[in-house]
């Protein structure tokens, strides 16, 4: 399908490419674009031309950000560069669009720091020969359950990003699917737990099958878990902490496992759940000793998430 827009001069595949991940990401940086796009670049400036390319055909625009003593760019899609990529049918369509006022609004940073964590597994899966790319994880992918807890309510588990990676060793290759949220102590620890709680009841929770009236049919007659329709299987749960000192994120990673082991529903409920800083994402990446299991025994895993007698074995 033609784009709805003549193509502007000089829009390479580079410039395309970063459309698509603002499409997809909605605010990205130009470094973050840079490490995302062009890490074969030892510098951004062939970037930074692309994407005012983009920005003098109208198809994105930017808003500068005080950061470590410097301005930097952050850029979004305008509704002409979202409707030139949507019309192309490449990626899944977003209803969600930037404005200059959600750039700067309180979402910034959170919006950065999902990107941040995605950044992270992109950049460490090309040095482990892994497959992991910019358009790998998807932020605020809506997944709707019901909770027993709250009867004739149907409610709605948000993650912050769902995303996809093939780990390969040797000729073995297995996709593996995260849910990842990213708390930038903005939230109570309570809160927190409470989405611990959300995902408890979305892996629990088995639609009814509707009856030729329109009603639902006995439980007893439940088809498969709702996630079941999604995924192969129950994706791993990593809570990617920043915002604070070292030291108040290791209390809020006490805190949490403290509030955990108190929910009998989580007990219950077969989930995989990590935690790690931000910081250690970017630094060590996802497949070091970098997470600490919020249910079970404190012993650093990585973001297979394997219990340290399941990976002995």
């Amino acid at each position: 399908m033609p784009y709805p827009h003549s193509t502007p001069t000089g829009l390479g595949a580079v410039a395309q490419q970063a459309a698509q991940v603002l499409y997809q990401h909605r605010l990205v940086s130009t470094m973050q674009l840079h490490r995302l796009i062009t890490p074969h670049h030892t510098r951004s400036e062939f970037l930074r031309r692309q994407l005012h390319t983009l920005r003098r055909a109208g198809f994105a625009e930017a808003v500068g950000r005080r950061s470590t003593g410097q301005t930097e760019l952050l850029w979004w899609l305008t509704e002409k560069g979202a409707q030139a990529v949507e019309a192309v049918g490449l990626l899944q369509a977003r209803a969600y669009r930037m404005s200059p006022e959600a750039a700067l609004g309180p979402l910034q940073e959170h919006t950065l720091a999902v990107v941040e964590a995605g950044a992270a597994f992109v950049e460490h899966a090309r040095r482990l020969g892994h497959e992991c790319g910019p358009l790998d994880w998807s932020p605020e992918i809506a997944h709707y359950y019901r909770d027993e807890a709250r009867p004739g309510e149907e409610l709605c588990l948000v993650p912050d990003a769902v995303l996809s990676y093939v780990h390969t060793e040797a000729k073995q290759r297995t996709l593996l699917t995260f849910f990842v949220e990213v708390d930038r102590t903005q939230m109570t620890i309570a809160r927190l737990a409470q989405k611990l709680h959300a995902y408890a009841a979305y892996h629990e929770y088995a639609p009814q099958p509707q009856t030729a009236k329109g009603t639902r049919g006995p439980r007893r007659q439940a088809a498969m878990p709702a996630w079941r329709y999604r995924y192969p299987a129950f994706p791993r749960l990593l809570l990617v902490l920043t915002g604070a000192s070292e030291e108040r994120l290791t209390r809020r990673v006490a805190d949490l496992r403290s509030l955990a082991a108190s929910d009998p529903s989580l007990a219950a409920a077969p989930l995989r759940v990590g935690v790690t800083t931000l910081a250690q994402l970017r630094a060590q990446g996802p497949f070091q000793s970098i997470f600490t299991p919020v249910l079970g025994v404190v012993q650093p895993v990585d973001a297979w998430l394997s219990s340290p007698t399941a990976a002995a074995a």
